[in-house]
């Protein structure tokens, strides 16, 4: 129904900048939320930025600062600046979308979506 493709992971020394994009397609009446996660090894993936569903934004404390996110809702696509990067920046990034889909008997059928994940390497 709805697919989230990312693009613009990689590898960058520490100090450098790279630039994700996540753009969603499908079945899409509106998107509530979207934004990033990042998920390392053995660890939980956890919230790095999102524009909430009340067009907040929302920061991990470790990113703050230096990553920005920022969105066009014209075409459905969130991007996330990452600006002075860090060794323990290192994860796979995820794009997470709360969209909704639909309506059964005028209540908003809404559900989660994820993208396939990138790969950000920083290294010292």
């Amino acid at each position: 129904q709805v697919q989230l493709v990312e693009s613009g992971g990689g590898l960058v020394q520490a100090g450098e900048s790279l630039r994700l994009s996540c753009t969603a397609s499908g079945s899409i009446l509106s998107i509530n939320s979207m934004g990033w996660y990042r998920q390392v090894p053995g660890k939980q993936r956890e919230l790095v930025a999102i524009f909430t569903s009340v067009g907040s934004t929302n920061y991990a404390d470790s990113v703050k600062g230096r990553f920005t996110i920022s969105r066009d809702n014209a075409n459905n696509t969130v991007y996330l600046q990452m600006n002075n990067l860090k060794p323990e920046d290192t994860a796979v990034y995820y794009c997470d979308a709360e969209a909704i889909t639909g309506r059964i008997f005028s209540i908003p059928y809404t559900a989660h979506y994820w993208g396939q994940g990138t790969q950000v390497t920083v290294s010292s």
